[in-house]
């Protein structure tokens, strides 16, 4: 059976004429931000950041680095933020205001999940390559991301990303989801711990990782190792691609290794969340044993 790219769809016409659908108005463009979305693409410096959903907002208002320039509150909102709001009063003052839930779905649609709690924000400061390459040695891989455009899937992988101790992440300033909205929902907090890096070329920020020492592991179906048989010890970089397509040429040219990983049921793929899932699980679980191990 032919193995396909994490994230690949059997049914390829899912995304062969995507292009064309969305000019006929049939399906919608990934890479078009609605406010629902966070309000702006992820390298954008303009308008502001929206953020809505208890745990995400519980993180945004406890994390002291998250300049908040405004709260919009339902009743029902507040009751279950009561905490968080006690602890962003006493970092100092903070705009509040109560409001309905239908005052809030004007401004992210109607369709939103807002449990009731939105908060308009700036950006986090965003790190270096460098500075991610200084983490500690019991710190975890750093996960790239491929022009990974779907906000649930790029917030699922936060959400991984924080609960095994990843490093960071890397994406592209284009191509990318924008950093709030959507992806900080689904990122359910993760979004204000793990450190985001926003590159315009991923080929040299792979070639700057190796000149920093960093094995890079591509994750692709058709790769001819497999994740189980990585150590991931020292600073490691796992690379996941797009839904559909997998990794680019020139980011498997800039791997180190391709590897798969392996599985025995009937299905052959992962969707990418899932896959970044399982290898940060993997590493993780690696590196705890080898610190229990006598030197």
């Amino acid at each position: 059976m032919t193995k396909r790219p994490y994230g690949h769809y059997p049914n390829k016409d899912r995304n062969a004429d995507r292009g064309q659908r969305v000019e006929r108005g049939e399906e919608r463009d990934p890479n078009r931000r609605s406010a629902g979305d966070g309000g702006r693409g992820a390298g954008s410096e303009e308008g502001p950041i929206h953020i809505f959903g208890v745990h995400a907002a519980d993180a945004a208002l406890r994390n002291p680095k998250r300049i908040i320039r405004q709260a919009l509150i339902t009743e029902n909102g507040e009751n279950r933020l009561k905490e968080a709001i006690t602890a962003r009063t006493a970092m100092g003052s903070i705009k509040f205001a109560r409001v309905m839930p239908r005052d809030i779905d004007r401004k992210l649609g109607p369709d939103t999940v807002h449990q009731g709690i939105l908060l308009e924000v700036e950006a986090l400061a965003e790190p270096s390559l460098e500075d991610l390459a200084d983490s500690p040695e019991s710190a975890g891989p750093l996960v790239i991301l491929d022009q990974v455009t779907d906000p649930h899937n790029v917030g699922a992988i936060l959400r991984s990303a924080a609960v095994f101790g990843a490093q960071g992440l890397v994406m592209t300033r284009r191509h990318s989801p924008p950093l709030g909205g959507a992806l900080a929902k689904s990122a359910s907090g993760a979004l204000e711990h793990v450190p985001i890096v926003l590159v315009p070329n991923l080929a040299r920020a792979l070639a700057q990782l190796g000149q920093l020492a960093y094995w890079r592991v591509g994750l692709d179906g058709t790769g001819d190792k497999t994740v189980e048989a990585e150590t991931f010890k020292g600073n490691v970089a796992i690379i996941l691609g797009a839904e559909g397509r997998g990794l680019r040429q020139l980011t498997q040219e800039h791997c180190d290794v391709l590897a798969r990983i392996s599985g025995s049921g009937p299905l052959d793929s992962l969707n990418v969340s899932n896959a970044a899932a399982v290898t940060l699980h993997l590493a993780a679980m690696r590196r705890r044993i080898a610190a229990t191990k006598p030197a």
